[in-house]
Order: C-alpha cells, then sequence, then structure tokens
C-alpha cells in the first residue's frame, strides 16, 4: 500500500473476488502480513514445544468448549443470576439492533458524552461506533491497533493484530493527522504520542466498553486477557463499565480458565502467558478504592444461537478467537482480512459470518476463499473442524441457488464426461492439445502471445487462472497413452512367451 493512499477513500468492492485483486494488487500489505503471521506461527511452535503435551491441551479445551456449548442455556441462566447477585445487570440482545438499543438507553442515562472501548470484537460486530457517533457520543478506541485503524476508517485486518496492515510511516501520517503535530516515525515516538493522548481520554471518559475473552459462571465473571495497560484503565476509571459479550463466551469453573490461559496465548501470539488477565465480578464494593459504579453485562444471540444443535456447525461456537487460524491459511496471508468484506476474516471468518448474517449470498461466497487445505483444522486450540465446515457451506450455498449459472452447468458436463469413458478420454485428449496451444512452443514455459492463452486471459473464469497461475508443461505423451503402451507390450511378451514355451 503507498503511503499516499488512503484504502477509506477507495470504492467499496462488492465481492470476495474484486476485493481479493486489490489485496493482490498491493505488495506491501501482502508483504507485511505475510511477515507477521510467519513470526506468530513461529511463536506459536515455540511456546507450545516448551509446555509440552500441546495435544492433550488441546483435547481439554475442546471437551470444555463442547461440554460448555452442549449446555448453554444452563450456563448462560447461572453466569446471569451470580453477576446480578454481584450487582451488575446482565441484557440479553437478540440480535445487533437489540444490543445497540440497550447501549444507547444505557448512555442516555449517564448523560454520556465519552466512551473508551478495549478488547471488543463483538462491538466491531454490531458497529456500535457509528451508532455512538450518530447519537452525538465520542466513542474512542484505546487499544493501540484498534486506535489506528479507528484514525484510518477501516476495520480489523486480523482479529488479534487489527493494523498488521499499516507500517510505522503510514501510522505516523495518521497520527499527524489527527494531532495537528509533526512527529518522528520512530516507534517509540509514536507509541509515546499514543499514550499521552489516550491517557487525556481515559481521564475524560463517562463510560469504559470492553469485550469478554471467558465468562465464568460459578461466579459471574468476566475475564480478559490483554497485552496493553489500557484495558484497565477502561474498566477502573469511567464510573460505568459495559461489557459486550458473545453468547458462547461462557465457561462452566475457575478451573477451566486454567486451560484457556495456556491455550489462547500460545495459540494467538505465541507468549506463555498474556501481560494481563483482568478479572471483574461486577461493580466496585463499597470497601474498594476504584473501578465502575455500575456493571452492564450485553450478552449478543446474533444468530450464533441457529448454530445450536446443528451437528455440521454447532463446533464453531468453540472458537475462542485466537486467530491461529489466520495465520496459516494460505488464502488469509496472501490478501490479508479486508478482502473476506466482514468483521471476522480468515477461515473462522468464513465459517462464523455466514451464521451471523443468516446464509446470505454475500456471506456464503467466503467458503470459496479457502484451499480446503485443513491448516486451519490443525492450528486450532480446540479442534474445531473448519475445513469440514467451509465444505457444507458451499453445499448450502449450491442448494440455496447462490451458484452461478455457468457453473452449474460446468459441473452438469463434468459429471457426464466422468461418467463416460469414451467422452472422459476424448475430453483429455481436446485438453491436452489445449494445453499445448495455451504454453505454446517456449520449452514449457508459459506464452502470453499463444492464441489460446490470449482469449484465456480475456474471459471468466480461465482469467482467474491464467491471470496468476503458470500450467505446467504437458509430457510428450500422457499417462493413459503410457499406460496403454504398457499394458500392449506386456501383453505382447506374454503371448511371445507362451509360443516359446510351445503352449
Amino acid at each position: 500500500m503507498s503511503l499516499q493512499t488512503d484504502s477509506s477513500s477507495k470504492p467499496k468492492k462488492s465481492t470476495l473476488k474484486q476485493r481479493a485483486d486489490d489485496a493482490l494488487s498491493d505488495d506491501f500489505l501482502r508483504a507485511a502480513v505475510a511477515f507477521t503471521t510467519d513470526r506468530l506461527r513461529s511463536r506459536k511452535a515455540e511456546s507450545t514445544d516448551k509446555l509440552g503435551d500441546w495435544q492433550e491441551w488441546r483435547d481439554r479445551g475442546s471437551q470444555i468448549r463442547s461440554h460448555t456449548i452442549s449446555h448453554l442455556d444452563y450456563y448462560l441462566r447461572q453466569f446471569a443470576e451470580k453477576m446480578e447477585e454481584n450487582g451488575g445487570h446482565v441484557h440479553f440482545a437478540a440480535d445487533a439492533a437489540e444490543a445497540q438499543a440497550i447501549v444507547l438507553q444505557i448512555t442516555a442515562e449517564v448523560n454520556a458524552k465519552l466512551v473508551v472501548k478495549s478488547k471488543s470484537m463483538v462491538s466491531e460486530e454490531i458497529h456500535i461506533n457509528h451508532i455512538l457517533e450518530d447519537a452525538g457520543v465520542n466513542c474512542i478506541e484505546t487499544d493501540l491497533g484498534e486506535w489506528i485503524i479507528q484514525l484510518a476508517h477501516e476495520t480489523p485486518s486480523h482479529i488479534i493484530i487489527p493494523a498488521i496492515h499499516k507500517n510505522r510511516h503510514q501510522i505516523q501520517k495518521l497520527f499527524e493527522l489527527e494531532g495537528g503535530e509533526t512527529l518522528s516515525p520512530e516507534t517509540k515516538v509514536l507509541a509515546g504520542y499514543a499514550r499521552r493522548k489516550l491517557r487525556e481520554r481515559f481521564e475524560q471518559a463517562d463510560i469504559g466498553m470492553t469485550g469478554c475473552n471467558f465468562a465464568i459462571a460459578e461466579s459471574g465473571t468476566t475475564v480478559m486477557f490483554s497485552n496493553e495497560g489500557n484495558a484497565r484503565m477502561v474498566t477502573t476509571l469511567p464510573k460505568t463499565h459495559i461489557v459486550m459479550m458473545g453468547m458462547e463466551r461462557i465457561i462452566p469453573a475457575w478451573n477451566d480458565l486454567e486451560v484457556m490461559a495456556n491455550l489462547l496465548p500460545r495459540s494467538a501470539t505465541g507468549q506463555n502467558m498474556t501481560v494481563y488477565m483482568t478479572a471483574l465480578s461486577g461493580p466496585r464494593r463499597p470497601h474498594e478504592l476504584d473501578g465502575p459504579d455500575n456493571v452492564h453485562v450485553i450478552i449478543l444471540d446474533n444468530g450464533r444461537s441457529d448454530a445450536l444443535g446443528d451437528p455440521e456447525f454447532q463446533e464453531v461456537l468453540n472458537c475462542i478467537r485466537c486467530g491461529a487460524c489466520l495465520n496459516v491459511c494460505p488464502v488469509y496471508r496472501q490478501v490479508g482480512g479486508h478482502a473476506y468484506g466482514a468483521v471476522y476474516p480468515g477461515p473462522i471468518g468464513a465459517v462464523i459470518n455466514p451464521i451471523l448474517q443468516r446464509g446470505t449470498k454475500e456471506a456464503g461466497e467466503l467458503a470459496y476463499a479457502s484451499s480446503l487445505c485443513g491448516a486451519c483444522t490443525e492450528a486450532c486450540p480446540v479442534k474445531i473442524p473448519l475445513h469440514d465446515m467451509l465444505v457444507h457451506l458451499r453445499r448450502r450455498y449450491v442448494d440455496n441457488g447462490h451458484a452461478p449459472a455457468v457453473e452449474k452447468a460446468a459441473f452438469t458436463a463434468f459429471g457426464s464426461i466422468c461418467s463416460s469413458p469414451t467422452l472422459f478420454s476424448a475430453a483429455t485428449r481436446t485438453g491436452r492439445w489445449m494445453q499445448l496451444n495455451v504454453l505454446g512452443s517456449d520449452a514449457g514455459r508459459r506464452s502470453q502471445t499463444a492464441p489460446l492463452m490470449k482469449i484465456a486471459n480475456s474471459f471468466e473464469p480461465l482469467k482467474g487462472w491464467t491471470s496468476y497461475r503458470a500450467l505446467p508443461p504437458a509430457p510428450s505423451k500422457s499417462f493413459r497413452d503410457q499406460w496403454s503402451d504398457l499394458s500392449n507390450t506386456d501383453s505382447d511378451s506374454v503371448h511371445r512367451k507362451h509360443d516359446k514355451n510351445g503352449t
């Protein structure tokens, strides 16, 4: 991405392919995403090796999450009762509109003018920043990466590292535009500027809003993992604290948190443990020196309950939002998060977005942003079979009538050809001839001047392949022809042997 280009000013692309084309033409973005995901993968491998018995930890994490989701109604009720016993308020929101209305009601009750936020993908999911701004309430992200993309008017590109696609020179320009002062591109200078500016907002804020990594049912406690001290400021200085929580974030007991405290940081950033683990069980008690006077927990459904009881998709609710699947995905590593056009990118986004958006055509096409290599399933700390779910989503996408007519016709023809030996043989010979003409005669290297290559580069769907891929050179003789010759040679040899023996 060039330093002079503000991606927020570009026209929004409506299809996955158009967004992917933009990403593939952005050399800086591709290099930045590949570099950072490589580092995260290496750190994860190192930290999990040190822990030992990583597969046993994964098994235990999967068991905890699967048990919880199977009894989600019980644990949600237990959590709500305990939180209210602690003095907090619990609100259940069926969808984004209800969650937005609850937040606006709370801000109106306290006459809030400024909200500071930390660690909340759910608030991104319901677009609460824009809702608050429209209501005249200033909402400031305080996680450094989130603040950067807020200033750039963008959405997160990664679940854990939202500004993965930005470099320090781009950040310098954003900060200078925001503060009206000249800054050095040195990391310490930029971090110091952010610290100074955000501390002013902590002191002025009426409401602190956070997400929730886990909620402990037995005690009515919300738990956040973070690596920046801002989360502590957001949860202790403002008089009102709002927790935005997906309904699946529950775990039964404190003992289960030990497993998650090992799985999440190692899978997300390769840390042995997170820098800050903040556990909050309601508002400030009379004897406590700091903390909010009011705590509101908003538990969001927004399509999640549609996955409950679905044998193909219930396990997606086991997700602990570590981002490990993004770091190994060959598609995400090439195009980054914005190509997905949704809050949750990568393999987990390709599965969960269609569920949250009720299987719309726009979300359903994300299932095709995958090579189905299974790397995401291997990386998942709670063993969610993401690649299987992507296949199921592709089937549903076709069953719902979203597949293009050309694709339907192509697969109908493919089925007819493959079911007939005569047609299959004729098709492979024709394909061989076309491949040789597409490649041209330059010793197997792709020839852009070959007549059929020009055609392939001009029309879909061939254009989508030939623009980025080169076909391998065709051998002088096909495998089927070689097999036929070998069979004939063996048959002649047997006949000669039999004739020699007089049989």
